[in-house]
């Protein structure tokens, strides 16, 4: 679990349960720097008229205006750090954020093609035959998930203490426990160091921040307020597969998620296809700059941009490159794609039975997917439609977000 793996000690007591934990096959961070070192809702009848048309609403009321409208006032009265939705929001909300695309059956070459940035993760291409489903037109917003935890009370993975009986299992054995001001909620926020000595003390830029979590993303001071309409973060598998199941809907697959990605495309780099992103116009949000020092905002945002501010791909998804990471629902292999080559095509994948990393055997990984804000061709591109990462299923961090699915025959 990152969201353990760095607490910020002041005493002895702190300093060596610090060692110990970085000890651990180091912080949970170390998958992610290996790749950048390395390189409105409708009734059912018009639901029906939308499919026909690629768009599909959900039915869920919470979606509706007027819900909405209930629900931030009920927000803003229980809690501040949920920021009220404003009206020049709402249409937009109740207008796009609800919307769903139909994406086609068909068949692919899954995986990296030669592609300088590509990892040994990506390999082999093999054929993947899909068959059609829908997909979220952008990642969920703030607005959306502030509407299910009203609706639920849930409470996110970020928002709990940290559970012992699980973080020992990954310890040297007879770890003494810590004291409980030790395992305070908190998740990991990445903060932009002018100040950095090399690129392998990834603690540079990267902070465990105790009351950071999808409504304080950059620590109990801070709240979603003007943010209603960025992605979601913080958010862990278990989060992002609780928000689904409320919706109707459930988490991609991985194989799901690269061929929406391509939109259409064949044999291309990313969902626009294989232009350079320093070329025409602005295709994505990623890190303009040297990293981690200095992002120049030159694509129109340092950190985190709203949904739908880029052009969507050919099956009219938006953010399907940058941005945040989104959470697949599969379980994450780095030799899965070599199993793969047995079969002549695999119909409708849905990864291996369970998760391998040696790094961290003990920890259960997820596959994400897109890449973030963070990312940069000079030390990596993971905003590729092949680019793939191991991920902490318990794990918040302030990159990652996630968009749904629903297969059709939930439509109908």
């Amino acid at each position: 679990m990152a969201r353990r793996h760095y607490l910020e000690k002041n005493t002895s007591e702190r300093n060596q349960f610090k060692l110990l934990i970085m000890d651990l096959k180091q912080f949970r961070l170390l998958f992610a720097l290996i790749l950048l070192f390395v390189f409105s809702c409708k009734n059912s009848e018009s639901n029906k008229k939308a499919k026909e048309k690629g768009v599909y609403h959900c039915e869920k009321s919470c979606c509706e205006s007027s819900k909405l409208e209930q629900i931030n006032k009920s927000m803003q009265q229980k809690d501040d750090d949920l920021a009220p939705i404003k009206n020049s929001s709402i249409s937009l909300i109740a207008d796009s954020s609800s919307k769903m695309v139909l994406i086609p059956a068909g068949d692919y070459m899954m995986g990296a093609e030669n592609s300088k940035m590509a990892l040994a993760r990506e390999f082999p291409r093999h054929r993947v035959q899909i068959s059609s489903f829908y997909m979220d037109i952008h990642e969920v917003t703030n607005a959306q998930f502030a509407a299910f935890i009203e609706a639920t009370g849930y409470e996110t993975v970020a928002e709990r203490p940290i559970n012992w009986n699980i973080i020992k299992e990954q310890l040297p054995p007879n770890t003494p426990k810590p004291s409980s001001d030790f395992l305070q909620a908190g998740s990991m926020v990445f903060i932009s160091n002018k100040e950095i000595f090399n690129l392998v003390d990834y603690s540079q830029w990267w902070r465990w921040i105790q009351g950071a979590s999808w409504k304080n993303p950059f620590g109990p001071e801070s709240s979603i307020k003007g943010k209603e309409n960025e992605p979601v973060v913080h958010i862990s598998y278990e989060d992002a597969k609780a928000y689904a199941e409320w919706c109707g809907k459930r988490l991609p697959t991985e194989a799901e998620w690269e061929w929406a990605a391509r939109g259409g495309l064949k044999n291309k780099i990313y969902p626009w296809g294989n232009q350079s992103l320093e070329d025409g116009q602005q295709k994505c949000n990623y890190w303009t700059g040297i990293f981690p020092v200095k992002n120049t905002g030159t694509d129109g945002y340092e950190g985190i941009a709203p949904v739908m501010t880029y052009a969507a791909n050919g099956y009219g998804l938006y953010d399907m490159a940058g941005n945040v990471w989104e959470i697949c629902s599969d379980w994450y292999d780095e030799n899965y794609y070599e199993r793969c080559l047995n079969e002549h095509i695999v119909k409708d994948p849905i990864g291996p039975s369970t998760w391998h990393y040696p790094r961290e055997p003990n920890d259960p990984k997820r596959v994400i997917r897109g890449g973030s804000f963070l990312c940069n061709d000079s030390y990596c591109s993971s905003y590729r439609v092949s680019a793939r990462m191991p991920y902490s299923q318990d794990t918040g961090m302030s990159h990652i977000g996630f968009r749904c699915v629903k297969d059709i025959s939930q439509t109908e």
